[in-house]
């Protein structure tokens, strides 16, 4: 009897087949289904189905689990689209103060599937570090990521690499962020006034020097008594200077340098302004009169 039609059943869809008198087969040409195949079964491929039906209405079905053509009725389907790797911490440029931050980024792939084993993180111009080091936490579409340096990193700039790949081989687009360590604060020293001086002055003026090897330009503030904080100019070597007027009694003055990472340096003095002239209570000289060439005593009696 005469072969009546033959059809292919792939992911549901059926599609008949064409006989090619030059073969002596049945052809088509299919679309392959829109998606990876990775996540349909433990092989990782759509099932494939050939039904043969003759004149009389005979029916032949192979399938996937045939023993004889099981293997070529296994349809592979890669996707073409990489996996999307987004870097939350730290954000670029950033300044952080302990050298042993936490990174976070998040990999995601919409098809085949995050592969956990390819997501790996290089520091700077070390090795890659991937696997149990990288806490991977499943999220919808893929893995939210962290890991921290066993090691302390040094400050100064540093870049951190991240990499990831799906399934299906596609890798993603590097991505990659820089940001500064500071762990050290600004060094601060006040030249004038000397702590604990006493004047008759109210006019005084406040001159020192900052300077932060990381995380330069740094900014000062300097507060008298209970009075606001006050932001002054610092030069390009570090120098700054402000006039200030005193009260009578003690003063103190708060002077802090804050570097770009938010690491802090305070340094106070206390001024006390003495207007009151000491007063001159008694004088006695003995013996009074003297003889010549012979010593006496004088003894003033002053208070303040």
């Amino acid at each position: 009897m005469a072969v009546k039609t033959v059809q292919v059943i792939i992911n549901g869809a059926v599609t008949t087949l064409s006989y090619n008198g030059q073969t002596g087969k049945y052809e088509a040409t299919i679309t392959a289904p829109s998606k990876s195949s990775y996540n349909v079964n433990a092989g990782h491929y759509y099932p494939v189905t050939v039904k043969a039906t003759d004149e009389a209405g005979n029916v032949t079905t192979k399938t996937d689990t045939d023993t004889t053509l099981g293997a070529s009725l296994k349809l592979k389907v890669k996707e073409k689209v990489a996996p999307t790797i987004t870097i939350s911490s730290p954000t670029a440029g950033s300044y952080l103060t302990t050298n042993k931050p936490t990174i976070k980024w998040k990999v995601t792939d919409a098809d085949s599937g995050v592969n956990p084993s390819t997501i790996g993180i290089t520091i700077d111009n070390g090795s890659k570090v991937t696997g149990d080091s990288i806490t991977k936490t499943t999220v919808s579409g893929g893995y939210e990521c962290t890991y921290t340096p066993g090691s302390a990193l040094a400050d100064g700039s540093h870049t951190v690499k991240i990499d990831a790949s799906d399934f299906d081989g596609n890798a993603a687009a590097q991505k990659s962020v820089s940001f500064k360590i500071d762990t050290v604060p600004p060094t601060l020293s006040i030249s004038s006034p000397s702590d604990k001086l006493i004047t008759n002055k109210t006019a005084i003026t406040v001159t020192g020097k900052t300077n932060d090897a990381t995380s330069s330009p740094v900014t000062v503030t300097i507060k008298l008594n209970s009075g606001n904080a006050e932001a002054v100019e610092v030069g390009a070597d570090g120098a700054f200077s402000k006039a200030l007027t005193l009260v009578a009694g003690s003063n103190t003055i708060t002077v802090v340098a804050k570097d770009a990472a938010g690491k802090s340096t305070t340094v106070t003095r206390t001024v006390i302004v003495d207007q009151t002239a000491p007063v001159i209570k008694s004088i006695t000289i003995n013996p009074n009169p003297v003889d010549a060439g012979k010593t006496y005593v004088i003894c003033v009696e002053v208070t303040d």
